[in-house]
């Protein structure tokens, strides 16, 4: 009994100290989580809430308690209402992303494979979408499509996106350095301002940034220019070199926030339509 004493007195000591670290990790994973699904507005709408409240119960604003009391459970069906399609994007999510495994990210010679089929595809003017999945599980994307598990390689990128094959519409998923699926669906922006003559595919891969956290790879047919786009923006025409080069950053990193050379950050007030589409890595949407 003597060792259980020493292992209760221990974990007495240390039980603390492990509250405080377990709880601190699930806070952060939530912020991480809501930040990623776009979710924050949410966040910050309840936390007016409470902070009026919390000012009326402060002061003993008696009448603003009173009505607050009254709307509370009002309000919350309202929220579920109105923001039905955000919640369900984050239940979906929570059942989706495996946030205690670590992520495989492809390597750079698998990007270089990948950067070297969109240029032979820009060359040829063929359409490609490639999905680089990265925190958040897009398994319900590639249920839309056909899986592959295939290694990265430029000829197989190159051969899928062939003119009139069963796989060129769609959009192709790498995951965890591998080809998960092809001919994907991905849903459509939502925004309003988006330049009329981006078509179909731009407006799928800012669409599919727009509700995740993936990094989008475009190839237009008409123009033959390649872009990227995350983090609810497209970045319109970039270099072999810069797309190599945003490309590690951004899966090796998982950042939300990154200026691109010509291109505007996140925090940028320039509008759609201000910028020139001869201008290379410039932005053309946002939130």
């Amino acid at each position: 009994m003597e060792w259980f004493q020493r292992f209760s007195y221990i974990y007495d000591l240390v039980r603390p100290v492990l509250d405080v670290a377990i709880l601190a990790f699930l806070l952060y994973k939530a912020y991480d989580f809501l930040v990623k699904t776009q979710a924050m507005q949410l966040v910050k709408g309840a936390g007016l809430l409470a902070l009026v409240y919390g000012v009326a119960y402060l002061f003993r604003l008696n009448t603003l308690q009173w009505i607050l009391q009254i709307l509370a459970p009002g309000l919350l069906i309202v929220i579920a209402i109105v923001f039905q399609p955000e919640l369900r994007k984050i239940f979906m999510r929570l059942g989706q992303g495996d946030i205690f495994r670590p992520d495989t990210k492809p390597r750079i010679g698998q990007l270089e494979a990948v950067v070297t089929a969109a240029e032979i595809l820009s060359q040829e003017r063929r359409g490609a979408l490639v999905v680089f999945s990265r925190k958040i599980n897009v398994r319900n994307i590639i249920d839309t499509g056909t899986r592959m598990n295939a290694d990265i390689s430029s000829p197989l990128i190159v051969a899928v996106f062939e003119f009139d094959g069963p796989l060129h519409d769609g959009a192709m998923i790498i995951q965890n350095g591998r080809i998960a699926a092809a001919g994907c669906f991905l849903p459509l922006s939502e925004q309003q301002g988006i330049r009329k003559s981006f078509g179909t595919r731009h407006r799928a891969a800012l669409g599919m940034s727009e509700q995740s956290d993936a990094v989008v790879l475009v190839v237009s047919e008409e123009t033959g220019a390649i872009s990227l786009a995350f983090d609810s923006k497209i970045y319109y025409d970039l270099s072999s070199l810069e797309l190599t080069r945003r490309l590690k950053d951004l899966l090796d990193r998982g950042a939300r926030r990154e200026v691109l050379p010509g291109g505007l950050g996140g925090d940028s007030d320039l509008g759609v339509g201000d910028v020139s589409p001869k201008e290379k890595g410039d932005v053309f949407a946002k939130p």
